[in-house]
């Protein structure tokens, strides 16, 4: 019998990554669940295996804490390799950058810059070679806007659309099979901006996307090699338009969102 393809997902214990788990799982793929909350992961490979018959192992790692992000980078290199990784874990720190904890701006910057280099490469030293797997990595639509209010997760994201596309840009020119996609949804249901503080109300409600349709238009996208997927026409026009409009309008329009959002 042919084994299951392998899905390592990190943030996998809610949200985007919980979501990616169960499509993945229908799709028959055995996983690899990190996340800190150890209960919760394993609730949700029990969760898979009872619904589709796959396997789920759990990694409870803090992925901002150097020897557990070695750990899991170990993980990712040895054998079963993963076919996909999805490195998705991240969370925001609403506030004047000043007035917010530097030492949550470190973990921020461990988490979202760090951690996605370390794996990505752990994973891509073991794809390429191989000749086959993808990379997925969660970024945002905040990464093609200034963010007052949220400046360094909008930077991190930034760097991870750039990192993402010098990858794929890599891999394209050496014409190989493996994939690599940076994923940029809006705001979604998930407990992100729950987590950050973030009144709900402030957003209009025809911006909030569920997380299943963020995960279904992301491996849509991978079928097609796309570098940048960004669920949702409503966002796909207002990156579009961020593109042709002036820096100046940008910004003004950058500080009444922050303003709404009370941040």
């Amino acid at each position: 019998m042919a084994s299951r393809p392998l899905a390592l997902i990190t943030g996998a214990s809610a949200g985007i990554g919980a979501a990616f788990a169960r499509t993945l799982a229908a799709r028959g793929y055995d996983e690899i669940l990190v996340a800190r909350r150890r209960d919760r992961l394993e609730a949700l490979a029990s969760e898979l295996a009872r619904a589709h018959g796959v396997h789920a192992d759990v990694i409870s790692a803090d992925l901002t804490d150097p020897e557990q992000l070695r750990r899991v980078d170990a993980r990712v290199r040895s054998s079963p390799i993963p076919d996909l990784l999805i490195n998705n874990a991240g969370f925001g720190i609403p506030g004047r950058f000043w007035e917010t904890d530097v030492e949550a701006q470190d973990r921020l910057h461990q988490l979202h810059i760090v951690a996605a280099m370390r794996l990505t490469h752990a994973a891509l030293a073991v794809m390429v070679p191989r000749g086959g797997g993808a990379v997925i990595n969660v970024s945002s639509v905040a990464a093609f806007f200034p963010s007052p209010g949220s400046a360094t997760y909008a930077a991190s994201k930034c760097w991870m659309n750039r990192f993402t596309e010098g990858l794929y840009m890599e891999l394209g020119r050496m014409r190989s099979p493996v994939r690599i996609q940076a994923l940029c949804p809006g705001f979604t249901y998930t407990e992100f901006h729950d987590v950050a503080g973030i009144d709900r109300a402030t957003v209009p409600a025809s911006l909030w996307t569920p997380a299943e349709e963020v995960v279904r238009a992301s491996l849509e996208g991978l079928e097609r090699n796309r570098l940048f997927v960004i669920p949702g026409w409503r966002y796909q026009l207002l990156v579009r338009a961020a593109s042709l409009l002036p820096a100046a309008l940008i910004r003004s329009g950058a500080i009444y969102v922050a303003r709404r959002r009370k941040l």
